[in-house]
């Protein structure tokens, strides 16, 4: 017998991408460089020297990926926009070519039956603006709401749905701590620095889109939810370091105006006083908090471990995708109650939940069986179910990603698409996650069960 199913009739079934990552063509059309097209040509920075340049060639094929979303079923997609495609310097001149692109896609994707949410910030800074600082330099936050001012001017009319930073916590932490992402710095006193810089950045561009947009906006985090090793004292400390450091950084600043305090204990000297009036421009009332959700970190205390002397403990009896992540889709569920309990019932999305499996070669036309990503997104679209039921107003989901790409260091590695790519034929094949994944769209326009669809 079908139940009725827990999501309301507006709600959201989409898939999401990222500029650099699909792309190509990222010096087409008159686009300038960003700092992912140079550390793409840094010796030894991304797996078997992958690089962009091509991608999934959506620049070109951007018409049949929409007709690809449709047939899926997708209502919306979630993709981002380059800067440096739009500004080739940052700031100052348009490239009309670039800005062009955007607005033909989201033409294409509305005539489609799909709504577009579109990221203005997804970790491809332009390299101009990282050649005067880059997210060091206070006045990145200007460039960064008059970037947004274009960009909303442009597509304000058709774009409802806005998205100011994707997964702040991961620029600065891969970026600027560690050294493993773009622009590739290892230095404990920028990380903080570039922290803020982005959330002033958030602040600035949610106030451009009150003053000139009609629609919503809001903000994009990565959480990882921690769960203490054991119950010991330093394993709990441990555990509250590491929720702090991921977890509320950035929430508790653009949603309370403040910084976890751990913040002081983890970056020791390194962490500045922040003046009372950024953390009053960081805190602007946002439309929705989007959320992209992997796994859980399971955290125990370690002093070896810089700066959080908290490290992740493996569980064993545990299937783990390819990047090394947990399956533990009770994580999203409490991930989604946690916000709403912590932030109020603010509107979230989950903006990206996906994983990357081996998918074995398949010649043109052949099916693709990938059996764990389907066992992975049939739990996490029930655990949202739970959230939905537990009172979260849940708008909509993303699964990542409509397309394998471009995996940033891992080069392309890693497949996390629904949708299998031949990157030397860029032929598109939808995996039986796809076909999954359509049947629950289909299933819930129904209206019943998510566990019905097969």
């Amino acid at each position: 017998m079908e139940s009725p199913t827990p999501f309301p009739p507006t709600f959201l079934w989409g898939a999401a991408t990222s500029s650099y990552q699909i792309e190509g063509s990222p010096l087409a059309d008159g686009a300038g460089a960003s700092i992912w097209h140079r550390f793409v040509r840094t010796p030894g920075m991304v797996r078997d020297g992958d690089t962009g340049d091509v991608a999934c060639d959506h620049y070109r094929r951007f018409d049949s990926d929409v007709a690809l979303m449709k047939q899926l079923g997708l209502n919306a997609y979630r993709f981002s926009i380059a800067w440096a495609r739009v500004l080739p310097d940052g700031r100052g001149r348009v490239n009309a070519a670039g800005l062009s692109f955007y607005e033909r896609l989201v033409d294409r994707l509305l005539a489609a039956g799909i709504q577009p949410m579109a990221t203005l910030y997804h970790w491809d800074l332009p390299a101009a603006l990282d050649d005067r600082g880059g997210w060091l330099n206070p006045d990145v936050a200007d460039w960064f709401a008059d970037y947004a001012s274009v960009v909303f001017g442009a597509l304000d009319d058709r774009v409802k749905l806005w998205a100011t930073l994707n997964e702040p916590w991961v620029v600065t932490d891969g970026g600027y701590l560690f050294g493993t992402l773009a622009p590739g710095h290892r230095n404990v006193f920028e990380a903080p620095i570039a922290s803020h810089h982005l959330m002033r950045a958030h602040g600035l561009a949610v106030q451009a889109y009150r003053a000139q947009g009609r629609h919503q906006i809001g903000l994009v985090v990565n959480i990882e939810p921690k769960y203490p090793a054991s119950d010991s004292a330093a394993d709990r400390g441990a555990t509250e370091r590491a929720h702090a450091y991921m977890n509320r950084q950035y929430l508790d600043a653009a949603l309370l105006g403040t910084y976890p305090e751990d913040l002081r204990e983890i970056f020791g000297e390194a962490w500045p006083q922040w003046p009372a009036e950024d953390m009053a421009l960081i805190r602007q009332p946002l439309d929705f908090i989007g959320i992209n959700y992997y796994t859980r970190g399971v955290t125990r205390h370690d002093e070896s471990s810089w700066p959080l002397r908290a490290s992740r403990v493996l569980q064993k009896r545990a299937t783990h995708t390819e990047t090394g992540w947990e399956v533990f889709p009770q994580g999203l569920t409490d991930t989604l109650v946690w916000v709403r309990q912590r932030y109020g019932n603010i509107p979230q999305y989950v903006t990206e939940n996906g994983a990357a499996f081996f998918d074995p070669p398949t010649a043109e036309g052949e099916r693709i069986d990938d059996p764990l990503r389907v066992d992975y997104l049939r739990k996490h679209i029930a655990a949202i179910a739970d959230a939905l039921r537990a009172g979260v107003d849940l708008r909509g989901y993303f699964a990542w990603s409509l397309l394998d790409n471009l995996e940033w260091a891992h080069g392309y590695s890693k497949r996390f698409g629904i949708v299998h790519v031949d990157f030397a034929t860029q032929t598109r094949t939808p995996k039986a996650s796809a076909r999954y994944y359509a049947d629950v769209i289909a299933a819930h326009r129904r209206g019943v069960s998510v566990g019905a669809a097969r």
